[in-house]
């Protein structure tokens, strides 16, 4: 088996598993006050990710989800990213893993009519902020989001970008 992660999408088989990657991500590692009570989307997948017209997609290390990108489509050619989480062994460049993740989903949003990405995130996360804005992301005010853009409590920084 290869060493290198792929990329796939996932659904609901791996809830657990990336419940397990992405909290201590959110409370341990960065203190940021989340519960998985705040986001039961993490126990639904199909529901609220694919049923939207969106995807979940796991970066996967010997059948292990070591990373996460998620799309919601929020109607309009517009869809939101979630999710984005990369176990702290597997970051960097030697993997590659977030950048693989963000393109995944970019060539996904091109060819399902989504030409706006929109994100929220934590502005404790300095890497994750260079990375989107390393992506062409930029920075938008809270109050021009679209209005169907579901805002998650903590989130206090929120991007957009527009693709082709």
């Amino acid at each position: 088996m290869s060493n290198i992660p792929h990329i796939e999408p996932v659904g609901n088989a791996y809830s657990q598993q990336i419940v397990d990657l992405i909290i201590p991500i959110q409370q341990i590692e960065f203190g940021v006050p989340i519960t998985l009570a705040d986001q039961p989307d993490l126990l639904d997948i199909e529901n609220n990710y694919h049923a939207t017209g969106g995807n979940f997609w796991g970066a996967l290390h010997e059948g292990k989800v070591v990373g996460t990108i998620a799309l919601i489509a929020i109607g309009d050619k517009k869809g939101v990213i979630r999710k984005m989480f990369v176990n702290k062994d597997f970051r960097g460049k030697e993997f590659g893993i977030a950048q693989k993740l963000l393109d995944e989903l970019v060539v996904y949003s091109k060819a399902n009519g989504i030409d706006d990405l929109y994100l929220g995130t934590v502005d404790i996360l300095k890497a994750a902020i260079r990375f989107y804005e390393r992506n062409g992301f930029v920075a938008i005010a809270k109050q021009d989001l679209p209005a169907t853009f579901p805002i998650m409590s903590a989130d206090n920084v929120f991007y957009h970008l527009e693709i082709q």
